[in-house]
């Protein structure tokens, strides 16, 4: 079947969630866009969105709406090319107003699954339980008589577990976007033994036409994002506890994420990106890995106690921050949760006393921000991370332990075959978590 015989009939499960959302704008563009070829006229292109809330779909459609307004006014010129026939076409507006009608068309919001039947290929963005994912696949692979392809976006249940316990003989792969979808370039692409060639063909083209790079993982747990994120986040909240036990906790917690952010220059601390994650999709995703790893226990009473409370984190549905260890203010962190007061704390009383504990930054310290951007980015880096190293202060220490564990942790996602090399490491640390370096450089080898 040829790649758009396959995108005439499309669903994606979970389409009103965060990561469903913007995989169902990426494939509603791309499918409007092969609709206005001129050889593809005939083609009746269907992008079925399934969710459970209809008040969730009725947003969707609402953001769809904003999102394909944008992506029309970056390529007018482009539409206008493909409008040139429409003699009733003339202003940008106008073209900008028929790109939203012809993406818009595209889609079906719809709350009943039985939609995804006659799909020949369906997405799965549904939340990370393996159970209703094996589920919902396997009653749409039974009730489907085209032998669809199933895209399934989680980033840890293993692709061959869904692939066995589902019967799909083959017909999936793991896709997994990072968020947001629409923005992020990376893509994870999982297949296993039984994966059929075609499928894995159609995955390449998709994502070559949606200007995704990809990132192969072998059929690991968590994979090469979660593999390291997961365990760079338990390095994080255990060196928080040890501090703890010399200063409170509200200040371990600042002092590290001050480390995980400044010291080692990424674009916001560890317990930031717990929160920006979810505290609770972070302990599930955790609780998904466990029982596939040997001699390795990813667990965390921390984040047990914080969800027994009701501190989660995660987005509010317009993409603000939820507070978590953090509260937030205007997007930014104001406050520190304290699980023992249930309180938070806020970092305006203990910003002081925690910067003189870490002392000073290496003078040649850069933001983040300045460091991403810079033509001079490696040289700028090495020189840091070799002042960093021979300082011995309390933050200079607890940073060079940290690059030292996530460099541990790179590593070993190679020798354990999840990663089939250094560099796809680094690439995903670089593209999907934007980091200024990858873990697995000479300039983080630090000496015992």
């Amino acid at each position: 079947m040829a790649y758009e015989e396959k995108l005439e009939n499309v669903a994606v499960l979970g389409a009103a969630g965060k990561m469903g959302s913007g995989i169902l704008l990426l494939t509603a563009v791309e499918m409007a866009d092969l609709k206005l070829k001129p050889e593809n006229n005939s083609r009746n292109f269907l992008l079925y969105a399934i969710d459970i809330s209809e008040e969730g779909l009725s947003g969707l459609m609402k953001y769809l709406k904003v999102q394909v307004q944008k992506i029309a006014e970056k390529k007018t010129v482009q539409l206008r090319k493909l409008y040139q026939d429409k003699k009733d076409i003339i202003e940008n507006s106008e073209i900008i107003d028929q790109y939203i009608d012809d993406v818009l068309s595209i889609v079906r919001p719809v709350t009943t699954i039985e939609s995804a039947y006659k799909c020949n290929l369906i997405f799965e963005a549904v939340s990370e339980n393996p159970e209703l994912k094996i589920k919902l696949l396997s009653e749409i692979n039974k009730q489907n008589k085209k032998s669809p392809w199933f895209f399934t976006n989680t980033s840890s249940v293993p692709i061959n577990i869904i692939d066995t316990e589902a019967k799909l003989d083959g017909n999936i792969l793991g896709f997994h976007f990072y968020n947001p979808p629409a923005v992020q370039k990376l893509v994870e692409l999982i297949v296993t033994d039984k994966t059929k060639p075609e499928l894995i063909e159609f995955a390449n083209t998709y994502a070559k036409n949606l200007r995704k790079i990809i990132v192969p993982s072998n059929d690991f747990a968590g994979f090469i994002g979660n593999g390291h994120f997961m365990r760079d986040a338990l390095h994080g909240i255990t060196e928080a506890e040890k501090l703890a036990k010399n200063s409170s906790f509200v200040e371990a917690v600042l002092m590290i994420n001050k480390v995980s952010q400044d010291y080692l220059i990424r674009p916001m601390g560890i317990f930031q990106l717990i929160d920006y994650v979810g505290i609770d999709v972070c302990q599930y995703i955790m609780k998904v890995m466990n029982p596939h790893l040997k001699n390795e226990d990813l667990h965390s009473d921390l984040l047990d106690d914080l969800i027994t409370q009701n501190v989660k984190g995660g987005q509010n549905s317009d993409g603000s921050q939820k507070d978590g260890f953090f509260k937030y203010e205007k997007g930014k962190p104001s406050a520190i949760y304290d699980p023992q007061k249930k309180a938070y704390t806020p970092i305006a009383d203990i910003q002081q006393s925690c910067d003189e504990k870490l002392g000073d930054l290496p003078k040649s310290h850069a933001q983040w921000k300045a460091v991403i951007g810079s033509k001079e980015k490696n040289e700028i880096l090495k020189k840091y991370f070799n002042e960093l190293k021979g300082m011995d202060t309390i933050g200079a220490n607890l940073a060079k332990d940290y690059a030292k564990r996530s460099r541990e942790i790179g590593l070993k996602l190679v020798s354990d075959n999840v990663a089939k090399n250094e560099e796809d490491v680094n690439k995903v640390l670089l593209t999907g978590f934007y980091h200024a370096y990858g873990p697995i450089n000479d300039f983080l080898k630090w000496e015992e």
